[in-house]
């Protein structure tokens, strides 16, 4: 995705530097992408369909990164917001009804998504802080973390996206952590005594062992898992620099995205 030489839309904030930076955009998207789906749904997905669920996650990454850059063109060429529901209303301007409930629609079920992922994520967050906090119950943990999360949305723009930033960079650090040990693993460097490297993948029925059913329901699952890569144009009329933070961002995050989903799951 080529970056324009100028701006067309200074964004909602009027170029102000209160407006979310480049760096902020990122991180917020891949933040976004990499929560539960990764750390904890993605064992769903593997269980069923074995190896082959690199499979799921590459075929539904592919599809995110058209959508993705065909997305991120519209938000180049048009930061609003609303982003990809005030699309659907312009698509179909000519005609009012049908261009309000294009818009309608889009837009609720697209709140309706994040209404359930957000519950899903505080137990998910919580089942994961367990670990180390088991005399906690699980429902403190998961209010604790829905309030720490709605205080920082109701600060200010610039001090959302760098809280943002710097927690999505936990989660990236550790995913790159994750990476690094399973490769020391699978190249036999490994301090252990045995070793049994990619041969283990294919010791239990094989690639497939359950078929091409569950590889493409799968894949279906999988899609829901890369929600919140789109938040890089969503945010785009908050950025001080829409076409440019959003051309490169979404050029990043797409090729993260799916670097960290697919050598996650096949490490």
């Amino acid at each position: 995705m080529s970056v324009p030489q100028q701006t067309r839309s200074e964004g909602a904030n009027g170029g102000l530097q209160s407006g979310l930076k480049q760096r902020h955009m990122a991180m917020i998207a891949l933040g976004g992408v990499i929560g539960a789906g990764l750390f904890v749904g993605s064992g769903v997905v593997i269980q069923s369909a074995g190896p082959a669920a690199l499979i799921s996650f590459l075929v539904t990454g592919i599809l995110v990164i058209l959508i993705m850059r065909m997305l991120g063109e519209m938000a180049c060429a048009l930061p609003t917001v609303g982003s990809f529901y005030e699309y659907a209303r312009m698509a179909w301007a000519d005609h009012k009804q049908a261009s309000q409930l294009a818009g309608f629609l889009t837009g609720w079920m697209y709140w309706y998504f994040w209404v359930i992922v957000v519950a899903v994520e505080a137990v998910a967050g919580a089942s994961l802080i367990q670990f180390w906090l088991p005399d906690v119950p699980a429902w403190g943990i998961s209010l604790t973390l829905m309030i720490i999360l709605t205080l920082t949305n109701l600060c200010s723009v610039a001090s959302f996206g760098e809280f943002e930033f710097w927690f999505s960079s936990i989660k990236v650090a550790a995913i790159m952590v994750f990476l690094l040990l399973g490769g020391l693993y699978l190249l036999g460097m490994w301090p252990t005594e045995t070793h049994h490297g990619l041969s283990t993948m294919l010791s239990h029925g094989g690639f497939m062992p359950n078929g091409i059913g569950p590889v493409l329901t799968g894949a279906v699952a999988a899609t829901g898992f890369y929600f919140g890569a789109e938040i890089v144009t969503v945010a785009a009329a908050e950025s001080s620099d829409p076409v440019r933070s959003v051309a490169r961002a979404t050029n990043s995050v797409i090729t993260r995205v799916l670097f960290f989903y697919v050598g996650s799951i096949f490490w």
